[in-house]
């Protein structure tokens, strides 16, 4: 069972989730990248893989042979303040080089709402541990229903397999964390609520 919680934990890493969210709008929205070839769009994927997860891991990596932190998972409240801000700097240069790029206005918002989620993630963290890893998975499912909203699609199974996946992770972080059930509903409703209101209120305007 723990081996199982830890696997899927690593799987859904809240630094892959703005790479998966971006990977799924492709595939289910042809919106997204109507103007985009597939070459094109791998070489977006590769960009966003970058800047989103490989330089994090590779600052994190630097921070752990430093000293600053203590371990790479950083369990300690006060060790992901600094891992935070960094990913947050990544994700906005990823999100100004998106902007270069011939993507529907949506896709740009999807990384807005993610930026608004890690903000807020940041700022909390300096009095309260909240759950990363479902700050991610609620992005992901925010953005699902977003593209089912504004498009009118029909992403019914995608949804379930993303609400199913959200239970499953927040399940692992309950067995394989010291997070609390305050902390992984926060997250969350953190991330779905970020991303979803950047994707959608646009359409209001």
């Amino acid at each position: 069972m723990l081996f199982t919680a830890r696997l899927l934990s690593h799987l859904l890493h809240p630094l892959l989730m703005p790479l998966l969210s971006l990977w799924v709008m492709l595939r289910v929205d042809p919106h997204v990248g109507y103007f985009l070839p597939p070459s094109g769009r791998m070489l977006l994927l590769g960009m966003v893989a970058i800047m989103t997860f490989i330089f994090p891991v590779m600052s994190v990596l630097l921070l752990r042979r430093a000293g600053l932190i203590t371990d790479l998972h950083l369990p300690r409240r006060e060790e992901r303040i600094v891992p935070y801000l960094m990913t947050l700097l990544y994700t906005g240069m990823a999100l100004y080089l998106l902007f270069r790029t011939p993507l529907h206005p949506i896709a740009y918002a999807l990384f807005i709402g993610i930026l608004c989620a890690m903000v807020v993630s940041a700022i909390t963290t300096f009095w309260w541990k909240i759950s990363a890893h479902m700050v991610g998975i609620g992005g992901l499912v925010g953005a699902l229903f977003a593209l089912s909203y504004v498009h009118a699609l029909d992403l019914f199974l995608p949804i379930v397999i993303a609400i199913l996946l959200a239970g499953a992770l927040g399940t692992a972080r309950l067995l394989t964390s010291d997070h609390t059930h305050a902390q992984i509903h926060a997250g969350w409703v953190l991330g779905l609520g970020c991303t979803f209101c950047a994707m959608v209120l646009p359409t209001f305007a």
